[in-house]
This record gives C-alpha cells, structure tokens and sequence, in this order.
C-alpha cells in the first residue's frame, strides 16, 4: 500500500473512532436505582415520642431522583427509582435479589447492620448505599468492599457533641443509658468520645424502669439524677422510653445532650445556611413534613450515585465506587463544604449539626480541632484506628 494511502486511511479510522466515542459519549444514559427498606418494630414505647415517618428515607431518594433528572435532561441521562420497603428481612432480601435479576446494580439501603451485611453478601457486583444503619462496626471490622455509608456513624455523632462540650468546658458527665442493644451501642461511642476529647464521666447510670413516666417524670427523674456534680447529663436512649423526660427534671440545674435534648443528626429541619432551606423548601412539597436524617442520607446516595454517572459516562458500580473513594467525586450536600467519601471505610465526610428540637445549636467539627488531611475526619474513627482499607480492595 503507498505510503499516503496508508497514512490517508489512518487518519480516516483515527476519525471515526473519535466521532464512534464521541456519539458514545453522547448517547441517552438510562440509570435505574434500587432502594431498599426495612426497619424492626421498635418495640412498645413508654412515652409519647412522636415516631418516625414511616417513608424516612424513601422520601429523601425520591427527591434526588428529581433534582438529578432536572440535570440529567441537558446531559441525556434518565434516573428512576424502584423502590421495595417490606416488613421483614427475609422479604427484603428476596426484593433484592428481584431487582438485581432486573439489572439493577446500584442500591440505597436503610436497613439495620444485620441485612445491610446479608444484602451485600447477596450483591456482590453491586454498589450499596447505607442510608439505615449507624454501626460503627460497619465502618471499623466488617466493612464490606461494596457499600458505602451516608449515615453516620454512632461515633460522628458523640465525637461531634463531645468537641461542642469541651469547647464549652462541661466537661463533667453524668451518663444514663437504657437497656436495648442500640442504647448500650450509642453509650459506648459516648464513652470513646469523652476519652477523646477530654471529658469526664463522674457517674453512669442504667435506666431500668419499666413504667411511663409522663406522670411521674417530676416525682422520679430528680432522684435517679442525684450523684456527683456534673456539667451536664448524657443520656442514650435511641428509642426514646425515659430520654425526653429528663430536661429541667435533673438533680443539678444542668443542659440534657446525647439522644435527647441537644442532639447530633445528620440532618435536622434547622439547617438552613448553604443552600439548605432551598432543599428543605423542596422536599417538604414533595414529601409534606420536615427532612430527616435518614431522608437526607438516602438523598445523598442518590446524588452520590447520579454524580459518579455523569463524570464516569457509565452506570459500572466498579468505576463509580472508584470514583467515590478517590478525590475525584466531590458532593454538594448542603453543609458548607464538598463532601467526600473516607477511602479507608467508605464513611461520607460531613459536617454534623447539633441541634435542639427547635434550633440549630453548632455544627461540628469546632474551631481548633485540627486534622493533617481534613478537620471532618476529626469525628468518627480515623484511619489508625480503623481495620478496613477499602481503596486497596476491588468490587
């Protein structure tokens, strides 16, 4: 062949390959998510604590699905959300495995510790968002190399109330912990907390009644209160049978904080600064009450999945967890700054707010706590202190 029919027909397939890429790239991307929901009965309570919404979660997903559809119109990328909430694990497990059979490889999960390690035993191939379970287990021993985790941990949230109360110096507790599996976990990450930053617990106490305290919270709550002087009261109480009966019923005239009282979430109705009242204003047309901590984790997964399509082009679970455990996969989320997944034990970095039912207190971390990568990794477990490395594992 001459030489510049050769070179003629080089450049001619060079062409065509980059316009073949270049219609690839443009081509319409359909995204289809999965989100699966089941949360156990929480038991008989033994006060009036308003309960969670029963579509927690499930509404923050279905807002993210629209807010990435009214970019995705310009990019020609279509988001729809398959939805499977049942009340029982073993139901779940079966929705799961339907959606998968469908194609889908990409899922939200609000579901406690137990089946979100099931479901992703069953989905090895797909890329799973915890949206349900604080565990610190999840993202310390057993990190499974294909989930992530939007909610945080029991330990973010201590770690963000103990920095508040060394910042304020109370930094001598009373701790008071109730009697499920979930108190007792949540008492443990105050106790690591208060380690951490310095603070002191004076007395712990378990709370063993097994009465409703509405009527007697004023005759009760003072003398199971009276100990040591503290600085203020930590309770852990994830149910909520005693916690809400504690404020202005202690011994000493002291503030209430942990599962009751002044509170780390994720997310809560009175954050409002970067954006976040625009959110707010939109999930509350769609869902009719106020955003939750699960709704905004699960919301993030969505984002989190509908960002990593965009830059990657492709719906590959492998290249979007990549992605999401480099530097390259930055979320808006609302909270001041970029949010980013801790490649370690995939934990989404985030501000924690600490609120009252009322108002927004502070957001953690606090001035003058320092990190040599970033300040957000100053809540929850660092990298020394975790077993997991998920950026050196494959999907």
């Amino acid at each position: 062949m001459p030489r510049r029919t050769a070179i003629a027909l080089a450049c001619a397939l060079a062409v065509g390959s980059l316009s073949g890429a270049a219609q690839a790239a443009n081509a319409p991307l359909d995204v289809r998510i999965g989100y699966l929901a089941w949360q156990p009965e929480r038991g008989p309570l033994l006060s009036n604590v308003i309960p969670e919404p029963e579509d927690a979660g499930l509404r923050g997903a279905e807002l993210a699905i629209a807010d990435s559809n009214t970019a995705g119109r310009f990019l020609k990328q279509h988001f729809s959300l398959e939805a499977a909430q049942t009340d029982n694990p073993d139901a779940l497990l079966e929705a799961a495995r339907a959606q998968h059979q469908s194609g889908i490889r990409l899922f939200v999960v609000n579901a406690p510790e137990a089946t979100l390690k099931q479901l992703s035993t069953a989905l090895p191939d797909s890329l799973l968002i915890n949206a349900g379970s604080a565990a610190d287990s999840l993202r310390v021993r057993e990190c499974a190399p294909n989930v992530l985790h939007t909610l945080p941990s029991r330990a973010m949230l201590a770690d963000a109330l103990a920095q508040f109360l060394a910042a304020r110096r109370w930094n001598n507790a009373l701790l008071i912990v109730g009697q499920t599996d979930d108190d007792k976990a949540y008492a443990e990450a105050l106790r690591r907390a208060a380690k951490r930053f310095g603070l002191k617990i004076v007395a712990e106490k378990t709370w063993s009644f097994d009465n409703d305290q509405r009527r007697s919270a004023q005759a009760e709550m003072p003398l199971f209160t009276q100990t040591k002087e503290y600085d203020v009261v930590l309770v852990a109480d994830e149910r909520g049978d005693f916690g809400e009966y504690l404020p202005y019923q202690t011994w000493y005239p002291r503030p209430v904080a942990g599962t009751q009282g002044l509170t780390p979430t994720g997310w809560h109705k009175t954050v409002e600064t970067y954006g976040a009242a625009q959110l707010q204003k939109r999930f509350e047309a769609l869902a009719g009450r106020w955003m939750n901590d699960r709704d905004f984790a699960a919301w993030v997964g969505v984002r989190t999945f509908a960002t990593g399509v965009t830059k990657a082009r492709s719906t590959d679970p492998a290249a979007i967890r990549q992605l999401a455990l480099s530097d390259d996969l930055p979320i808006d989320g609302f909270k001041g700054r970029k949010l980013s997944y801790r490649p370690w034990n995939g934990q989404l970095r985030q501000p924690i707010p600490v609120v009252h039912p009322r108002a927004l207190v502070t957001t953690s971390p606090q001035d003058g706590f320092l990190h040599p990568v970033s300040e957000l990794d100053t809540l929850g477990y660092d990298r020394p202190e975790s077993q997991c490395r998920l950026s050196e594992q494959g999907l």
